[in-house]
């Protein structure tokens, strides 16, 4: 059996008198999907940060791909990040940009040319890839920013939002590109606010607020443990579990994606 992907030990991050984590700990199984799932301020965005080395924990512990997350430089190579606004260089075209990020990681420009052409025919973005990142729409930067974290093949990807701001072809594009990941046994840490995306990708889900992870366990755990009916999807398991049934922060996702 192979050893967790991710795993966090009493992970906490403060920042003066405000706890955004608290006593977090984790276990994440390779070549799965965990979707992360949280009202906006929970602490998803923290945890996603502190994975990546982006944050230093405030106690705690976690390791990323076997690598602990004090050791940044090793761990960069092995883990691939989209954060929710991708940064991205806008006076370069999305062709430099990703050959940039592509050297960054070592790899040479024959190889990179490669991955960068399929990749950007994959999300419908060769006829853009000579045009400035800053005349490109949000859902193309998205798109962008999801190749650059990818492009390197990493053996970890930590996603924040990655179908926000797509259209429905896109958005489908990325649960198809979430799944091919997977089945190269690769491991994707998903934040997500449609709930749907996670119904259908998710092996385990996390679900944290305030801080604090609330339950986790597979889809179906989670419904039976809220008494929701599997139909209904996520949407009335999370807001049972969160108690806050006037939350307008998490979309149910019942349209098509």
């Amino acid at each position: 059996m192979s050893p967790p992907a991710i795993t966090a030990d009493g992970l906490t991050k403060r920042y003066g008198d405000t706890t955004a984590v608290t006593d977090l700990s984790l276990s994440i199984s390779s070549g799965s999907v965990y979707g992360f799932l949280g009202p906006n301020g929970a602490g998803k965005t923290t945890t996603m940060r502190l994975l990546t080395t982006l944050t230093k924990p405030t106690d705690g512990s976690a390791t990323v791909d076997g690598v602990s997350i004090t050791d940044r430089p090793t761990l960069t190579e092995r883990i691939g990040y989209l954060p929710a606004e991708p940064p991205v260089f806008d006076e370069l075209t999305g062709w430099e940009h990703l050959r940039h990020v592509a050297r960054l990681h070592g790899l040479s420009d024959d190889l990179a040319d490669e991955r960068i052409e399929r990749l950007l025919s994959r999300f419908d973005l060769l006829a853009a890839a000579d045009r400035r990142i800053g005349t490109y729409s949000t859902g193309m930067t998205k798109k962008v920013g999801l190749i650059a974290a990818i492009v390197h093949e990493p053996s970890v990807v930590l996603l924040d939002e990655p179908t926000s701001g797509l259209d429905p072809r896109a958005a489908r594009t990325v649960r198809e590109t979430i799944g091919s990941l997977v089945s190269q046994q690769r491991t994707v840490f998903l934040s997500t606010h449609i709930l749907s995306v996670a119904d259908e990708l998710a092996d385990r889900i996390g679900v944290i607020d305030d801080g604090r992870l609330l339950a986790e366990g597979t889809p179906n755990e989670l419904k039976q443990r809220a008494k929701a009916d599997e139909d209904a999807g996520l949407e009335r398991a999370f807001l049972a579990l969160t108690a806050d049934g006037t939350n307008q922060a998490i979309d149910a996702g019942t349209r098509d994606q």
